[in-house]
């Protein structure tokens, strides 16, 4: 059984516009706040609920961090400006979003 990467830095950067991780292979990643507001593993994120705006159309050029709250060993909460924090960001799926940006 192979393990995913895991984090050992992760903060914040440039007023909260992009999110900076270091993982245990040595590799730093940045993914920008907008792309993680977008691709959001919440509920809403995923067009449920009755505010659920669609996705993965809808911009959110002025998306920006507030908050980076840790969730058991697993993931991470991310607290958007626009009041969005109810997805769980894993490491799994931090490290996924961060190559297919790549791509």
């Amino acid at each position: 059984m192979t393990s995913s990467p895991w984090p050992q830095e992760i903060r914040a950067l440039e007023g909260g516009r992009l999110l900076a991780i270091t993982f245990d292979t040595g590799e730093h990643v940045q993914l920008a706040a907008a792309d993680l507001r977008r691709y959001s593993p919440s509920a809403e994120g995923r067009g449920h609920g009755p505010s659920a705006p669609p996705r993965p159309s809808e911009p959110f050029d002025d998306a920006r961090i507030v908050s980076l709250d840790p969730v058991g060993r697993y993931a991470v909460r991310i607290g958007f400006a626009d009041g969005h924090d109810t997805g769980l960001f894993t490491w799994t799926l931090l490290y996924d979003l961060a190559h297919r940006s790549r791509a």
